[in-house]
């Protein structure tokens, strides 16, 4: 965002697509972040083709970690992953600032097809119970961070809740949806995938309330207390105008994420920072994947050989690698 001078007014560049914009409401103490996503999202799932079902709850995945992610204040990585016992037992999202993301998805064809004879399966069934564990890493000489919670039928967006009720303490609502789109291009049908959110955080003891906490009550008679708004109040106030949103309003592309805040909180006063961009990017590299095989027993480089030669593909992105198995003799 360009300040500009005192006599000009601030100028934002509009986030579009594929672009996370901070906001903060300060008539209500809370800040977030929001996000539209099209193209880095087509990108990530159609390279795996997976079955609808399996694309939009990735899709949901990879919204939720953009958006908790981005508040990383430092080089790092952030990582979403499920292990549970549903037919899709294993989801795998990982961000890396500034914003490279990989995202993968594990499942059982023949489940999920039988959950899908008896209709559009829910998330919740897709997943089943277990846990997501939450990853901050911020570099090889520093700990990692690592928040769990459990999976038992809950969507992600209940999940989010829990996480940061039980690790950071923080009131937090958060609003996820995804879309498989066809629009009409050169006589044909084009097939794209869209997706958006927005996270909402209560900060009640933010630097605006300490500066106006003692404000007197302006003609309130003398003696008598100031009737200030519960900050409870302001919270609830959040949570209802958040819960107002439709999953339509996430991913219209003509309702862009700035129209989206204007319409939530414009009488309450919402301030929008400069947005970040986010891209589909793998961190995978021949290097990094033969190092891995450097650690490798002689017996597990042997179990690894095939027609001579040992091939590894990348779950994530799908670029494939190829060894000469003389190289890590011993």
């Amino acid at each position: 965002m360009d300040a500009g001078s005192a006599s000009e007014p601030r100028t934002i560049t509009p986030a579009g697509d594929d672009a996370v914009l901070p906001f903060q409401v300060l008539g209500l103490d809370v800040r977030g972040r929001a996000i539209q996503m099209g193209p880095a999202l087509s990108t990530l799932l159609d390279r795996h083709d997976y079955p609808l079902p399996v694309s939009k709850l990735l899709g949901e995945a990879v919204v939720l970690t953009v958006l908790l992610g981005s508040s990383l204040k430092f080089d790092g990585q952030f990582i979403l992953q499920t292990q549970t016992d549903g037919p899709v037992d294993m989801l795998v999202v990982d961000y890396r600032t500034p914003g490279d993301l990989r995202a993968y998805a594990r499942f059982d064809e023949e489940r999920l097809a039988a959950l899908e004879a008896e209709g559009t399966p829910d998330p919740a069934d897709l997943l089943g119970k277990g846990i997501l564990a939450m990853t901050v890493d911020q570099g090889t000489h520093t700990s990692r961070y690592q928040g769990i919670v459990s999976l038992d039928g809950s969507s992600l967006e209940d999940v989010a809740h829990t996480y940061f009720e039980q690790s950071e303490q923080i009131p937090t609502t958060v609003r996820l949806a995804v879309a498989e789109m066809m629009t009409r291009e050169d006589g044909g049908v084009a097939h794209s995938w869209r997706a958006g959110g927005v996270m909402v955080q209560f900060l009640p003891q933010s630097e605006e309330e300490e500066r106006h906490r003692d404000l007197p009550g302006g003609d309130a008679p003398g003696g008598a207390e100031a009737d200030e708004e519960d900050a409870d109040d302001r919270w609830v106030e959040a949570q209802s105008l958040i819960s107002t949103v439709e999953d339509h309003e996430l991913i219209d592309p003509d309702v862009t994420t700035e129209r989206l805040l204007y319409r939530l909180f414009h009488e309450r006063g919402v301030r929008v920072f400069e947005p970040s961009r986010v891209q589909d990017k793998c961190s995978c590299s021949r290097e990094r994947i033969e190092g891995v095989l450097r650690s490798f027993t002689a017996e597990e480089i042997e179990q690894s050989i095939e027609d001579g030669r040992i091939a590894v593909t990348c779950e994530f992105c799908g670029l494939a690698y190829d060894f000469n198995p003389a190289e890590f003799a011993n």
